[in-house]
């Protein structure tokens, strides 16, 4: 069986908020679930499904706490594991709509790990995101908290199946 582990960046508790929904529905333990201002790289080890959550802030810019964070991962190699990236955003900021999950996914892309869990993010209206990949479909969960918190819950449950 597959040993999953929950790595978020959070500001203001909304996506640790999420990260514990997202444990919840995979059955992941609380003590699975790690915040990246106390943990390290060397953390991810003994998983074989990260699930890495951020939110988007300012311009488009990755959550602070995933700064140093995401550079020690992004030199590790995470050959044999799969990725799944999930965010939190704001589609009024429609040019930047959770280019932080972007982020985290163009950082890790050389790692070796396989990334799982592309979803549909076409419920949302916004212009440019660098966590779309075409066609309706992003890297991975785009969660909007702020304008359709209605929608989080079952995006959820339907991408948890996913992984």
């Amino acid at each position: 069986m597959k040993k999953t582990g929950i790595f978020y960046g959070s500001t203001t508790g909304t996506t640790e908020d999420v990260a514990h929904r997202i444990g919840k529905c995979l059955g992941v333990e609380d003590a699975d679930i790690h915040n990246v201002a106390s943990s390290s790289p060397s953390d991810v080890a003994d998983y074989d499904l990260l699930v890495l959550g951020t939110s988007t802030w300012g311009a488009g810019d990755l959550q602070d706490d995933w700064e140093d964070f995401i550079a020690g991962l992004s030199q590790v190699s995470l050959k044999g594991k799969k990725v799944a990236l999930f965010g939190c955003g704001d589609e009024t900021m429609a040019d930047t709509f959770c280019n932080a999950v972007g982020t985290l996914h163009e950082r890790l892309k050389d790692t070796g790990a396989e990334f799982v869990g592309a979803f549909p993010d076409g419920v949302y209206e916004f212009d440019s995101s660098s966590a779309d990949q075409g066609d309706g479909v992003a890297v991975g969960l785009l969660l909007d908290e702020v304008n359709h918190p209605e929608l989080s819950d079952s995006r959820i449950r339907e991408w948890a199946q996913l992984l």
